[in-house]
């Protein structure tokens, strides 16, 4: 394949756009917002979770208490009235007195276990209110630096994107002045060996593989025609030609 000096030499500014590009592309992906963003939506995610657990908890607990109070006074009731008939005298048959005064000794028994069940149940009201109290808090933390940390990645993201459009405009430019059998070597060469397809040969070295070229390679290239495309004997990456490279010749000889 053949081109001119020139085009050759345009594809190491089209390499090193491509190369920023890259660079772009894997800023975008491994900003530390991205990953702190998606940790704290999950630990938010968790707390909700956790929150609707415990004020589920909460709930059935208040339930339990009204009834556990209801119980309370309906036995209270119950023995005010049998208090009330005990005291009013009308009762004179000895085995009725007998059958009241022991329902009302049954009734203080049960009032007495009721009332407990009622303070214990108020306890577990009062830690499961704290619980409640204490995952909103955390939910409330994550959610806000969560949307903080959306904030930031948004804000990178969009500073990469405008400098990737710049870029690419570039880009755009650059390959516009590229032959197109070269343009499509090149692409084709991108796609092969990580993005980098074009590299320049100084001081006998490729700047594709980093290897040094020997004399035989060098003097074949300076004996093959300016507008020849070279490719590196190593890496298969296109070698352009510069100013250095001679040297290297020179140098070799």
């Amino acid at each position: 394949m053949k081109a001119e000096p020139a085009a050759q030499a345009r594809l190491l500014d089209l390499q090193n756009l491509d190369t920023e590009l890259q660079r772009l592309d894997h800023r975008a992906r491994t900003l530390p917002e991205v990953t702190e963003a998606a940790t704290l939506k999950e630990r938010a995610d968790e707390l909700e979770a956790e929150l609707v657990s415990v004020r589920t908890k909460a709930s059935d607990i208040e339930r339990r208490q009204r009834k556990a109070e209801s119980d309370v006074e309906q036995v209270r009731n119950r023995a005010d009235r049998d208090n009330k008939a005990l005291e009013s005298g009308q009762i004179t048959n000895a085995k009725e007195l007998q059958n009241l005064q022991s329902e009302i000794a049954s009734l203080a028994r049960r009032q007495g276990e009721l009332e407990e069940i009622v303070l214990e149940v108020m306890e577990q009201s009062e830690e499961l209110s704290s619980e409640v109290d204490r995952v909103a808090a955390a939910r409330e933390e994550a959610v806000a630096e969560h949307t903080a940390t959306v904030a930031r990645r948004d804000t990178a993201l969009a500073d990469i994107h405008l400098e990737r459009t710049r870029v690419s405009q570039d880009r755009e430019r650059v390959a516009e002045e590229v032959p197109a059998d070269l343009l499509a070597l090149y692409d084709k060469l991108r796609a092969q060996y990580d993005g980098v397809a074009a590299a320049p040969l100084r001081y006998g070295r490729c700047g594709g593989c980093k290897l040094v070229l020997s004399t035989v390679e060098i003097n074949e290239i300076k004996a093959t025609a300016a507008d020849e495309v070279v490719r590196c004997e190593d890496c298969r990456r296109i070698l352009v030609r510069t100013e250095d490279s001679d040297a290297a010749g020179r140098a070799a000889e």
